[in-house]
């Protein structure tokens, strides 16, 4: 399985968290691609060819950001909305990114708590990430359960170094992705049943 993951952080020396999950997967440049969209267009101008082709060479998609004002930053919105075009999605074929894996992996400064019904935002991550999930059906692609960190803003470091581990092994894990679970287990099945004891 080949991975991309789309990095969107504004301000990524400052970080604590993203900087270190980057990190974290710059150790695997053989399984990991990673592309930080900040670096890569300081000026804003994406270049929407170049990104098809690497989104094309590619099974899983990540894309990895900090919780920005309840969604993603800026420069991943103008991103999505330059490289993932109707053309590229629905021309010639068709399937451009039919059958891809989508996966956001996020840091949130606030703690858990504010993000449930009830608490200060009212609102779970899944519920604000709902758009993401909408997108990804749309064109496609497979919406996997998303890795998620919260209290960035007052980690311990420990926290943010077990956060990068896990990181990695859920964006890697086939496991994630419940029609491979099935088939895995429907194959068990199959070799179980025709093989009697």
């Amino acid at each position: 399985m080949r991975i991309l993951v789309i990095a969107a952080h504004p301000n990524i020396e400052q970080s604590r968290v993203n900087k270190r999950w980057l990190a974290e997967l710059h150790g695997y440049p053989d399984q990991i691609t990673v592309q930080e969209l900040y670096k890569a267009y300081p000026d804003y101008v994406i270049n929407a060819e170049n990104e098809q082709d690497l989104i094309a060479r590619h099974d899983r998609i990540v894309f990895q950001f900090p919780i920005q004002w309840y969604s993603m930053p800026a420069l991943l919105k103008q991103w999505l909305d330059s490289v993932f075009t109707t053309s590229w999605l629905f021309g010639a074929g068709g399937k451009a990114v039919a059958g891809k894996e989508l996966i956001l992996a996020m840091s949130i400064g606030g703690d858990e708590s504010s993000y449930q019904s009830g608490g200060m935002i009212g609102y779970t991550i899944s519920e604000l990430i709902r758009p993401f999930q909408a997108f990804a059906n749309q064109i496609g692609m497979t919406f996997l359960p998303h890795y998620k960190f919260y209290g960035a803003v007052k980690a311990m470091d420990d926290q943010i170094e077990n956060s990068a581990s896990h990181y990695l092994k859920h964006i890697s894990s086939p496991d994630l992705n419940p029609m491979i679970v099935r088939k895995r287990m429907l194959d068990e099945m199959s070799k179980a049943s025709s093989n009697p004891l």
